[in-house]
């Protein structure tokens, strides 16, 4: 039986497609239009005009839909009792974008009855694209039809993994900086390759960690659900499962209860969510670790 998002998921994709051809159009343009919005970030008219162009072709392909995007917030569809959201970034990593740095992506997301269900990130200059719908796994290639699966490592220790952030002195923010330069010392690499690339480096298993302190749900839908269906965990920093907190953890679900123990802000009442598709296995590693550390679930 076809999956019933399929077609929400082809649409995806149409609108990466004219979002590509809209934003690169003006990457790298000396003339490029940039103001600060009140919390201090950027926005260009790149950011504006792919979240236009989105929004008309949604209301007339998915009329009944809601649509939530990042520049002009949340739009009611047609159906005053939709379940059905559409959740737009135009453009994460709008800082790289304005200085020339190929790393930023357009973000689009399904959110159907409170749960993500389709997911695309398309990031052009990188000539790369991410994909997934609920039960069908996570994908990249270039286009829908030029594709192949992705899945989280195979990593089970800190001091074998690999970790990816955006920005280390935002930790401070949230008081949690030691605890992040502890994890960040119990990890056997780390880099900043920030924002999306970070997540979707975890989905296809060249990184095993991914933490943020400070997110939107525009920012982390498209990307929660292409880790899960890879195979991994994606949680706030108080465990709650999704893209709902206020902050992010994604990992290839082995290693999250070894990050959480570091960088978990947990409820005062003392519970705690849990994501049942973790891998909490304490099967032993073999003894050839060496060579297989870095093995993708098949």
């Amino acid at each position: 039986m076809a999956n019933p998002y399929l077609d929400d998921l082809r649409l995806a994709h149409v609108l990466a497609d004219s979002a590509d051809n809209l934003s690169m159009d003006r990457f790298g343009a000396l003339d490029l239009e940039v103001s600060t919005k009140p919390d201090m970030t950027y926005v260009t008219e790149s950011d504006r005009a792919v979240e236009d162009a989105i929004r008309r072709t949604l209301k007339t392909s998915r009329g009944r839909d809601i649509v939530l995007g990042e520049e002009s917030g949340e739009i009611e569809g047609t159906s005053e009792n939709s379940e059905r959201r559409w959740i737009v970034d135009p453009i994460d990593g709008t800082s790289n974008f304005v200085r020339g740095v190929p790393v930023w992506a357009t973000l689009i997301a399904l959110e159907e009855a409170g749960e993500i269900v389709v997911g695309c990130v398309s990031a052009p200059a990188l000539g790369r694209r991410w994909w997934a719908m609920k039960g069908d796994g996570a994908h990249t290639g270039k286009s829908f039809r030029q594709t192949r699966p992705i899945h989280v490592s195979a990593v089970r220790e800190l001091t074998a993994a690999s970790m990816s952030y955006s920005s280390a002195p935002s930790w401070d923010q949230i008081n949690r900086q030691g605890e992040f330069d502890a994890l960040l010392r119990q990890c056997w690499r780390t880099r900043a390759y920030g924002d999306f690339w970070s997540y979707m480096l975890v989905a296809e298993g060249a990184v095993d960690i991914a933490a943020e302190p400070e997110l939107n749900l525009w920012d982390m839908a498209a990307l929660d659900i292409i880790v899960r269906e890879a195979g991994g965990q994606f949680t706030s920093l108080a465990g709650e499962p999704g893209p709902w907190g206020a902050n992010a953890v994604a990992t290839n679900g082995r290693l999250h209860d070894a990050v959480m123990a570091y960088l978990g802000h947990f409820p005062d009442d003392g519970s705690v969510w849990a994501d049942e598709s973790g891998d909490s296995s304490d099967e032993p590693v073999a003894d050839n670790v060496t060579r297989l550390r870095f093995n993708r679930d098949d």
